[in-house]
């Protein structure tokens, strides 16, 4: 009995002492970037916080601007912003790390942006519920003005996302400083949600220039609707998801002159209107030339004045002979269907015509082969995002 006595109270003697023996865990460390109080960041510099020796339990990086975003990675030993800062703000950053026995330790830390000399802001985007619909044809592009010329393109279009419920190749395309528009390389897929997510609260657009604020919008690709036309053969078809639906006969332009031949090209439905006031674009009243009609029933498709639309005094001439100046004529029965089912961005092929559509004349980007378009991209084409 004293023996096994003995032998307990040694074992639990050397448990103790092997216990006394470890040692403790190390501290967790953190580093931060920017370092502690740096000036002048700028606004796309990323915050970068890594634990070492431990993990980290929380980040926050607040100014009075608001929070921003971040990630943490699957081992949570590195955190870092995914958003753009604010110009002129001051950031504090708190941090709380764990070692492996769970001893925390805090640390915070604070830096400054660069100061904005002035701001720019998106001036209009397109699709919108106004001038659109949120429901919209396969030929539809997203258009993006700007109030300010942009210099720093690749970082403006870098926070440029597309997210799309069916995967799709696209690029954006600047027509000029102040313009950026996004097609993709082919039709859009039926039915695809999309949405646009500008976040240029804070992104540089040149020097000492950033964005205002974030814009995101959302829309939907409706069924496929695609008209073709030939200004030779007089007639107009449509066809919906592959399906020829309606046939309707037509005049076009009546030539002689360059402005009086229908474009040739892929055009898009621009806008729908009951009532159209059409005058000739180069004579006034009393000139030769001059003209002034009423329509009923429009669908444009360019910046030159085309529309499709009813017209009752040529009806003896669709199907037959090309008489208009530049518009394409059909029935008014057939214009009073046609626009009823007419999305924005339906595309309507006319072929035959000496006239090409310009690329810039209304919506033309379909008129750019997929090589001429990446020419005025700044990061090329790739992928949608899906939605998150």
């Amino acid at each position: 009995m004293s023996v096994s006595l003995v032998a307990l109270l040694t074992a639990c003697s050397a448990s103790n002492a092997a216990e006394e023996d470890r040692q403790a865990a190390p501290d967790a460390t953190v580093t931060i970037q920017p370092a502690d109080r740096a000036a002048e960041v700028p606004t796309d510099q990323a915050v970068v916080v890594a634990a070492h020796g431990g993990t980290l339990k929380s980040v926050t990086v607040q100014s009075k601007e608001g929070t921003l975003p971040g990630v943490l990675s699957a081992d949570r030993t590195r955190w870092r912003s995914t958003d753009t800062a604010r110009p002129g703000a001051t950031y504090t950053i708190s941090t709380v790390a764990a070692n492996p026995d769970g001893k925390q330790t805090e640390k915070t830390s604070t830096f400054s942006t660069i100061k904005a000399a002035g701001t720019f802001d998106i001036k209009s985007i397109s699709p919108s519920k106004e001038t659109t619909g949120l429901t919209v044809g396969v030929g539809m592009p997203i258009m993006i003005a700007f109030d300010q010329p942009i210099t720093d393109r690749v970082a403006v279009e870098r926070n440029l996302l597309v997210r799309t419920s069916k995967p799709v190749e696209g690029a954006w395309h600047w027509f000029d400083d102040q313009r950026v528009d996004f097609r993709p390389r082919e039709y859009w897929p039926a039915h695809t949600d999309v949405r646009v997510e500008a976040n240029l609260a804070g992104v540089s657009g040149g020097k000492g220039m950033h964005g205002k604020r974030d814009v995101a919008i959302d829309f939907r690709i409706g069924r496929s609707q695609i008209t073709k036309g030939s200004v030779n053969e007089h007639v107009l078809v449509v066809r919906r998801n592959g399906k020829k639906i309606r046939e309707m006969p037509m005049s076009a332009g009546r030539g002689g002159v360059m402005k009086y031949h229908t474009t040739s090209g892929i055009h898009l439905a621009m806008s729908r209107e009951p009532v159209t006031v059409m005058t000739s674009p180069d004579a006034g009243p009393g000139q030769s030339g001059y003209y002034r009609l009423t329509v009923y029933n429009t669908v444009r498709i360019s910046n030159s004045g085309e529309y499709i639309h009813s017209a009752p005094w040529s009806v003896g001439s669709q199907g037959r002979a090309n008489v208009s100046h530049g518009c394409v004529n059909i029935s008014p029965a057939n214009a009073a269907w046609y626009i009823k089912n007419t999305l924005i961005g339906d595309p309507i092929v006319i072929t035959g015509s000496p006239r090409q559509l310009e690329p810039t004349n209304g919506w033309g980007h379909w008129q750019e082969t997929w090589k001429q378009w990446l020419q005025w991209s700044s990061l090329k084409d790739g992928p949608t995002l899906p939605f998150s």
